[in-house]
C-alpha cells in the first residue's frame, strides 16, 4: 500500500505539474490567476488520492464517492491533456530537428511575438479538445453497456446444446461512481437476452458488502433458464473475498471456485468450469487459480467451458483441456491510448480468439474503473451463443 501510494502520488503530480507548466505560461494570465491556476491544480492532483486514503481508512461514505467522482472526472481530464501536450512538444521536437537538419533552415519563429501567439492557440486547443474527449469519454461511460454478440463453434457439443446462449457480464467495478441505477439497467439489458446461463466473470465490486450490498441487490433479479454463476476477480481479494463470496452466494449466484458444474440441456451436457483470480493466491494461497482441479472428475467426452477473469488463465486453461475460455479484466484497454499498454500486457484483449484450439473470449467490461471515461472502447455485455458448426462471427447490436 505505501509502495503503491507513493508511486501513485508521484504519477499523479508529474501528470498535473507537466500540465501545469506546459499550458499555464501561454495563456497570458496575470500574476494572480497563475497563482490560482497551479493552486487548483495542486488540488485536483490530491483529488483522486484523497477517496483512497479515506477508504484505506474504513471511511466508505457517499460524502468520500463525491471526492472520486471529482478526482477521477479531472483525472481524465488531465490524463489526456498530458498525452496530447506531450505528443504536441515530440512533434515540435521532430519537425525542429528534421527543419535543421534535414532541410537546413531556421525552427525559431523570426517574430517572437508570432510564436508566443501560436503556443497560445496551440494551448487553448489542446485543453478544448481534451476537455471535450473528456464529456465524450464521460458519457460513453455513463450511458451503459453494448451487447455484443458472438457465436462460438464448439467440439464435441451434443446437438441438444446447440445454440446454448451464455450472457457474460465482466469488471461491472461497482463502487464509488457505479451505484444501484447502473445494475438495474445491466440486469435489464442482461434479461432480455433470455440467456440459458449467466456468467459474471470477476471485478463485481469495488468495496465492502456493508458499503454496496444494497447497490449489487438488483443482481439477483438476473434470470437465467439454467443458472447463474460467479467466478473471483483481483478486486473481490481487495475487497474482502470471503464476504463477498458470501454475498454473491445470497443473491442466487453458484460460486465456483477451482470447481465445475455440469450443465445438462436435453441429452446434452458441458462442463462449466470456473477458476479464481489468476494472482489470488498472493493475497488468499488456498485460493490458487487451477483449471486441472476446477475440471477434476468431470467427464472426458463432454466439452469444458472455463470462467476465469484474467486472459492469463488461458495457458492453464489450455493445458486442461478447456474448449473455450470466458474473461474480462482487460476492460478493453477503456480509453485510446492505453489500449496499447493493455496489449502489452495481456495475450488477449477484447474480443474472440483461437488459443492453440482453445476459444477465448475476452469481455472489454460491463463497467469501467477509475476514471469514468470510455473512448474509442465500448462498455459490454456479451451473448456467447455455443454451436455444433465450423462457422463463428461477431455482431454488435
Amino acid at each position: 500500500m505505501n509502495f503503491f501510494f507513493i508511486f501513485a502520488t508521484l504519477m499523479l503530480f508529474t501528470i498535473h505539474g507537466t500540465v501545469g507548466i506546459r499550458i499555464i505560461p501561454f495563456l497570458n494570465l496575470n500574476h494572480n490567476f497563475k497563482i490560482i491556476s497551479w493552486c487548483i491544480i495542486a488540488i485536483l492532483g490530491a483529488l483522486p488520492i484523497i477517496p483512497i486514503i479515506l477508504r484505506s481508512k474504513g471511511y466508505e461514505e457517499e460524502f468520500v464517492d463525491w471526492f472520486s467522482w471529482a478526482g477521477y472526472i479531472s483525472l481524465g481530464f488531465f490524463v489526456l491533456t498530458f498525452l496530447a501536450v506531450i505528443t504536441k512538444d515530440l512533434i515540435y521536437l521532430l519537425l525542429g530537428f528534421t527543419t535543421k537538419y534535414a532541410i537546413g533552415a531556421s525552427t525559431e519563429p523570426t517574430d517572437p511575438q508570432k510564436r508566443e501567439f501560436i503556443q497560445k492557440l496551440l494551448s487553448i486547443g489542446i485543453v478544448t479538445t481534451t476537455g471535450t474527449s473528456t464529456l465524450k469519454g464521460l458519457y460513453n461511460a455513463r450511458k451503459g453497456p453494448t451487447v455484443i454478440k458472438t457465436s462460438v463453434p464448439i467440439n464435441k457439443l451434443h446437438n441438444d446444446m446447440n445454440g446454448l446462449k451464455i450472457a457474460q457480464i465482466s469488471d461491472l467495478h461497482v463502487g464509488p461512481t457505479i451505484k444501484k441505477g447502473y445494475v438495474e439497467n445491466v440486469v435489464n439489458e442482461v434479461n432480455e437476452l433470455n440467456p440459458d446461463l449467466i456468467v459474471i466473470t470477476g471485478d463485481m465490486v469495488d468495496g465492502s458488502v456493508d458499503y454496496l450490498a444494497q447497490h449489487v441487490e438488483p443482481l439477483k433479479d438476473l434470470d437465467a433458464k439454467i443458472g447463474k454463476f460467479f467466478v473471483t476477480g483481483n478486486h473481490e481479494y481487495y475487497s474482502g473475498v470471503d464476504q463477498w463470496l458470501d454475498k454473491t452466494d445470497q443473491l442466487g449466484l453458484t460460486n465456483l471456485l477451482d470447481s465445475h458444474e455440469i450443465i445438462n440441456r436435453g441429452n446434452g451436457q458441458i462442463s462449466l468450469g470456473g477458476v479464481t483470480d489468476y494472482r489470488s493466491k498472493t493475497i488468499k494461497p488456498s485460493h490458487k487459480s487451477d483449471a486441472t482441479k476446477a475440471f477434476r472428475g468431470s467427464p472426458e467426452n463432454i466439452p469444458k467451458i472455463l470462467l476465469a477473469h484474467q486472459p492469463w488463465s488461458i495457458f492453464n486453461a489450455h493445458e486442461a483441456g478447456t474448449d473455450l475460455q470466458l474473461s474480462g479484466h482487460t476492460h478493453g484497454g477503456q480509453f485510446w491510448p492505453f489500449i496499447y499498454a493493455v496489449r502489452m500486457a495481456n495475450p488477449y484483449t477484447a474480443g474472440l480468439h483461437d488459443h492453440n484450439g482453445t476459444w477465448i473470449y475476452v469481455n472489454r467490461g460491463t463497467g469501467y474503473w477509475g476514471p469514468p471515461l470510455r473512448l474509442g472502447v465500448e462498455s459490454e455485455i456479451t451473448l456467447v451463443t455455443l454451436n455444433t458448426n465450423k462457422k463463428q462471427n461477431i455482431l454488435i447490436s
